[in-house]
């Protein structure tokens, strides 16, 4: 497994790119260590990765996704999540003890969203954790954890990622962060709301006309735009 990885590592090496790295640093500054691989590229090493794991089974996928998280690397992290998602079968043997294990470096949005989206979101929707798992994000004084949750809404309803509606659960994660007022989280919950629109316009209008004293002007203001014209602004 650790040959792997170095290869992996050696080949996202080759794909370093200065301009990258500054475009990171402005749009999502990590902790992290940051190659500067762009995505075309990152899509490169992630279907050479897919055909030299194809005979590895679920745990020692799981394991490798775990060990690429682990490494501190931004886009090493990237490729674990993305890899989870190409490997459809995995989500069946997710529990809610691995993915804390992967709760690492979430501290920028797009580290958040790949996170919330690709791996809470899709275990959640699969009922193979639970909405109280879910919730317990809300409790952090970290305005990035706080955003899993609503993002992990996302993939409830999202036809791309594999959702088929749930407004239930939605509204019951959209209903606590009504009023947090965090930029991060505002963002994130004019998301959520937008994605139900598609599934269940009326359970949304409901949801905004009951907190609309309480939700933030720039939710009020792409919901309700989404709403009359299926546009964000």
């Amino acid at each position: 497994m650790k040959d792997l990885i170095k290869d992996i590592r050696e080949s996202l090496d080759e794909f370093a790119d200065d301009k990258r790295i500054e475009f990171a640093k402005k749009s999502y500054p990590t902790k992290m260590h940051v190659i500067g691989v762009t995505v075309p590229n990152l899509k490169i090493a992630l279907k050479e990765l897919s055909k030299q794991t194809k005979l590895l089974k679920n745990q020692e996928k799981l394991n490798l996704i775990k060990q690429l998280i682990d490494r501190d690397v931004f886009e090493l992290q990237q490729i674990a999540f993305e890899y989870l998602q190409t490997e459809k079968n995995l989500y069946k043997s997710l529990t809610k003890e691995y993915i804390e294990s992967i709760e690492k470096n979430l501290d920028n949005w797009l580290s958040v969203d790949y996170f919330g989206a690709l791996v809470v979101g899709c275990a959640w929707r699969e009922n193979l954790i639970n909405t109280e798992f879910v919730k317990r994000y809300l409790s952090s004084d970290d305005f990035w954890i706080r955003r899993i949750a609503v993002v992990a809404t996302v993939s409830l309803n999202q036809k791309a990622r594999g959702g088929h509606g749930d407004s239930k659960r939605t509204l019951e994660i959209c209903q606590l962060v009504v009023d947090d007022h965090q930029e991060m989280i505002i963002k994130a919950l004019s998301w959520a709301l937008r994605e139900l629109v598609k599934i269940d316009k009326e359970s949304v209008i409901e949801f905004i006309n009951e907190y609309k004293d309480r939700l933030h002007k720039k939710v009020l203001r792409e919901v309700n735009n989404k709403l009359e014209t299926g546009l964000k602004n």
